[in-house]
């Protein structure tokens, strides 16, 4: 449709648009071939479109993003406050204990002691909601607010992609020895964030403005790292990079 007619039936679908609609929305897709994982299929996500005075404007702009990658430092900023949606690690099926926190029952306890005594009285006939029960634990849908970005970093970018800071001028780059466990080497763009993000390594997050004008003193609180922990996170984690433990170690056989 692109080609054919210099695009004229793209052209008569957005003029549509622009008379007909009220919300636009634009289907945007990860670029899996950068990650050097298993899946092969890009991640749909749908997006609505806020800014702009007019729908003419909105669709405008994502008319002028067709097929074009969006660069994170484009929509995010350092120092920034943001929101973060992910799926949590997973667990499957666990008890009471495990999966709301009660105390286990006296040792003699007939028929187990990892249980609820009593789920409810008599009447009313049926167990209420704030119960605790056995049943799926983790793998949950969850939405964090207020993560601050420390860095965002850019591939191909010596200063933004090493480790080097004000008061650490070894040169060395963002990945520490041996990788990150169970991720790897990062070559492409990041951003750093401040707190732990929900869901296992590899699992897809989707990265959200802040819904509202952030005014708190940490939110507006300019962020200067001092140093960048590079060691490996596998083993005793003893030095910053390979050429400091060649230095210390020395000729080796």
């Amino acid at each position: 449709q692109y080609s054919e007619n210099g695009g004229e039936a793209i052209k008569k679908q957005l003029e549509d648009l622009k008379k007909n609609c009220c919300a636009i929305r634009i289907l945007a897709h990860t670029q899996m071939r950068k990650l050097h994982l298993r899946q092969k299929k890009a991640h749909l996500k749908e997006i609505q479109v806020n800014g702009g005075k007019t729908v003419a404007d909105k669709v405008d702009f994502a008319y002028n993003l067709f097929e074009k990658p969006v660069e994170i430092d484009s929509i995010f900023s350092k120092d920034e406050m943001i929101d973060t949606i992910g799926v949590s690690r997973g667990h499957g099926t666990e008890g009471v204990v495990t999966r709301w926190g009660v105390s286990r029952l006296p040792r003699k306890t007939h028929r187990g002691l990892r249980k609820v005594a009593c789920i409810g009285a008599w009447h009313p006939a049926r167990v209420s909601s704030t119960v605790a029960r056995v049943g799926q634990h983790g793998y949950h849908h969850r939405t964090e607010a207020n993560k601050k970005v420390y860095r965002i970093g850019k591939a191909g970018n010596e200063e933004s992609h090493g480790a080097t800071t004000d008061t650490d001028p070894t040169k060395k780059g963002i990945n520490p020895m041996g990788g990150f466990p169970h991720y790897g080497i990062i070559r492409e763009d990041y951003i750093m964030l401040k707190g732990c993000v929900v869901g296992t390594k590899k699992r897809a997050i989707t990265l959200r403005k802040s819904l509202f004008k952030q005014t708190s003193r940490n939110a507006q609180e300019e962020i200067k790292l001092k140093f960048i922990d590079t060691s490996s996170k596998f083993g005793k984690g003893r030095f910053q990079s390979s050429e400091e433990k060649a230095k210390f170690l020395g000729r080796l056989k």
